[in-house]
């Protein structure tokens, strides 16, 4: 299985300029071949294929002074970048979506380049990495690198440097418990899961808006170009990196609990594109952090030799978990419900045990535990990172 580790770089100023100009070259690079197909396709009808424009990076090494200086597996990779970005705009096409058209990417919008073999273009020096055309760079290994590295991407956000390596390590299946657990996804609480425990949501976002106001109410009020402006953008951009770092740091903890404690997890397969439509409720969506935390299980689960299912959420909260009867006037106000039956509990708990039992159908059905996130939960990341941007102004 693939397992990406990212550590944080600490290039010298020589080798941060010689990095800002690959990304350059490489951006530059991306926008010709994307317009080199968009041209193709409305002036001749014609469809140029990802093999031909890798057949012209070693013309560009050639004719380009800029790009005689970076290895040609950086280069091929950002041809292999744009022709997934082509792929998936088809497969949404396919799907009867409405995709966006692969556009060219500006300065703010390209941040990252790669290469594709270890021992070709990069490798662990030491305590260094070694990177083709930029030399050794300093790292923190604030842990070790698992398995066999397969390739690295180099990232720039919030004008740090990260190495992120893309490796083949072996599962390692952790002792069964013999407990299995749904899982409510919410607002007030993050989670509430079958046993009755709720979690805290900690609403990084909202804790931290005010600052972030204060912060972008300081870049419209610097002048564009100038030097100030540069710095209260970065104050800006590194304060929603501390927020999705917060955000990242407290999933992951409970998703790995999570993980650990049972051998069996059901999660609601949440429309949660068309959730963020609600105005009202679109930025507590967002900021809970939904679909990483599912990204996040089914990783953990893949890693760990644990089963994680995506269950149909309708009318989760109206059933009784005890009866099976529906609560038709039950409205998103009340937090309890009582049954006729004689059940009385949290809204979330019973949405909760009705999840699980959803899932405990599904298991007893033979259900093949290929633990992939759903469709539509791969989607909140993406649309967070707009909301981000929006922000940005």
């Amino acid at each position: 299985m693939q397992k990406t580790f990212k550590y944080r770089l600490y290039p010298t100023k020589a080798q941060e300029a010689r990095l800002n100009a690959t990304l350059e070259t490489c951006r530059r690079w991306y926008n010709a071949c994307l317009e080199e197909r968009r041209n193709a396709y409305q002036e001749r009808g014609e469809s140029v294929s990802v093999y031909a424009q890798l057949a012209k990076v070693k013309g560009l090494k050639l004719e380009n002074p800029y790009a005689s200086g970076i290895h040609s597996h950086v280069l091929q990779v950002v041809v292999q970048d744009l022709n997934k970005a082509f792929d998936a705009f088809f497969r949404r096409v396919k799907a009867g979506e409405r995709p966006g058209y692969p556009r060219f990417k500006s300065r703010d919008r390209f941040d990252s380049f790669g290469f594709k073999e270890y021992g070709n273009g990069f490798k662990i020096d030491g305590r260094k990495l070694k990177l083709s055309g930029i030399g050794r760079i300093s790292v923190r290994w604030h842990r070790p690198v698992d398995g066999k590295i397969k390739t690295v991407r180099i990232t720039r956000n919030a004008s740090k440097w990260y190495a992120c390596f893309s490796c083949e390590v072996a599962p390692e299946p952790l002792p069964a418990t013999g407990k299995e657990v749904g899982i409510d996804v919410g607002i007030n609480s993050l989670i509430t899961t079958s046993d009755g425990e709720k979690v805290e949501n900690p609403c990084w976002y909202r804790e931290e808006q005010k600052k972030l106001r204060v912060l972008q109410r300081r870049v419209s009020r610097r002048k564009k170009g100038g030097r100030n402006r540069r710095k209260a953008v970065k104050a800006l951009q590194r304060q929603h990196e501390r927020i999705k770092n917060r955000r990242k740091d407290y999933i992951n903890k409970l998703a790995h609990r999570l993980i650990v404690e049972n051998d069996r997890i059901a999660l609601e397969d949440l429309r949660i594109r068309n959730m963020v439509h609600n105005r009202h409720l679109s930025k507590s969506i967002l900021d809970a952090g939904w679909n990483y935390l599912a990204e996040r299980l089914v990783a953990k689960a893949a890693e760990a030799g644990r089963t994680v299912c995506f269950v149909e959420p309708a009318y989760t909260s109206k059933t009784c978990s005890a009866c099976g009867g529906i609560f038709e006037n039950l409205t998103l106000a009340d937090r309890w419900v009582d049954c006729a039956c004689g059940a009385s509990l949290d809204r979330d708990h019973n949405a909760a045990l009705n999840i699980l039992g959803r899932g405990q159908r599904l298991w007893g059905e033979t259900w093949s535990a290929a633990t992939s996130v759903p469709q539509e939960a791969t989607r909140l990341q993406s649309l967070w990172s707009v909301t981000c941007m929006m922000d940005l102004g």
